[in-house]
C-alpha cells in the first residue's frame, strides 16, 4: 500500500466502554492501511472523534513512514460532501486510490413501532451518500487509475443484507442489500474507467454498534459462528488490503463474506 492515498467514512476512534479494545471497523480498517503504508484520510461528522483517531494512529504512521490526516464532513448532507470531495481534490490533486465507504447508522424497533424517520436516517448515510460520495470522487480516482493497477472503491456492506435479519432492524438490512446491488451496479460503470467496486459483506466484530447484543448474547454468537469467534481487526483490514492491492486488482462487483461462516448459522 506504499504511496497509496486512501479515504475512509467513519474512521472515527474507538469509543470508551463499549467492548474491551473495541473499535468501530472504519478505525479497526485505518489501522491496518496505515500499518501497511497507505496515506490515509478519515472522515465522520464528529470532528474531535476524527482528530482523536488522528492522533492514536500518528505514531504507527511515523513508523510506516506515512501520515493520516481527518477531512471532518456530515455525509448526511450533500453540501457536506461536496465539500469533503473540494477537500480532498485540494490536497491530493495527483488522484485518490482506494475510497472506503464505511459510514453508517442502524435503527432497531419493533414493526409495529418502526418511526418513519428511520428509513431517512438509514438510507441516506447507508445508501444514498455512498452513491453521492463514489460519484463525486470518480474524478481523483480516474485520475489515481491505471488499466494494471485500478483504484478501488470498497463497501462496508452486511450479513445481514445477506440473510433475513434476526432482529428488527428493517431499514438498515434494507439499506445494505440495496449497498450490495449498488456495488455490482458501480462495477459495471466503473469497469472501463479503471475502478473496481467491491463488498464486504460484515459479520460480527466488537464495535460501538454491536455492543449491546455482545453484552447480552455474545457467548451464544460465538457459538453460532462456525469459527467460534466474532472477528478481529486484521480481519476487516486484511480483507480491505487484499482488495486495494495488487493480488485483489481483478477483483470487480465481488461480494465477499467477511463473518466466520455467520451468516451460514440461523441463531444469530
Amino acid at each position: 500500500m506504499d504511496g497509496k492515498v486512501v479515504l475512509i467514512t467513519g474512521g472515527k476512534r474507538r469509543v470508551a466502554a463499549v467492548v474491551a479494545g473495541a473499535k468501530g471497523i472504519g478505525r479497526m480498517i485505518a489501522e491496518g492501511y496505515v500499518a501497511n503504508g497507505a496515506k490515509v484520510y478519515l472522515t465522520g461528522r464528529d470532528a474531535g472523534a476524527c482528530e482523536a483517531a488522528v492522533a492514536e494512529l500518528a505514531p504507527l504512521a511515523r513508523a510506516a513512514g506515512t501520515s493520516v490526516h481527518a477531512l471532518p464532513a456530515n455525509l448526511q448532507e450533500l453540501s457536506e460532501c461536496e465539500r469533503l470531495a473540494a477537500a480532498l481534490a485540494e490536497r491530493e490533486p495527483a488522484g485518490l486510490h482506494v475510497l472506503l465507504n464505511n459510514a453508517g447508522a442502524s435503527w432497531g424497533d419493533s414493526l409495529d413501532s418502526y418511526p418513519d424517520h428511520a428509513w431517512h436516517k438509514v438510507l441516506t448515510l447507508n445508501l444514498h451518500r455512498v452513491f453521492t460520495l463514489t460519484q463525486l470522487c470518480l474524478p481523483l480516482l480516474e485520475r489515481a487509475a491505471t488499466p494494471a493497477d485500478p483504484a478501488r472503491v470498497i463497501h462496508i456492506g452486511s450479513i445481514d443484507g445477506i440473510r433475513a435479519p434476526t432482529v428488527s432492524n428493517f431499514a438498515y438490512s434494507a439499506s445494505k442489500a440495496g449497498l450490495h446491488h449498488l456495488s455490482r451496479a458501480l462495477a459495471r460503470e466503473l469497469g472501463p474507467r479503471h475502478v473496481t467496486s467491491n463488498v464486504l459483506a460484515c459479520g460480527p466484530f466488537p464495535t460501538k454498534m454491536m455492543k449491546a447484543t455482545l453484552d447480552s448474547f455474545g457467548d451464544v454468537i460465538k457459538s453460532e459462528v462456525p469459527l467460534k469467534r466474532i472477528g478481529n481487526p486484521s480481519d476487516v483490514a486484511g480483507s480491505c488490503i487484499y482488495l486495494s492491492s495488487k493480488a485483489g486488482a481483478y477483483c470487480n462487483g465481488a461480494l465477499i463474506r467477511v463473518d466466520g461462516g455467520a451468516s451460514l448459522a440461523s441463531k444469530i
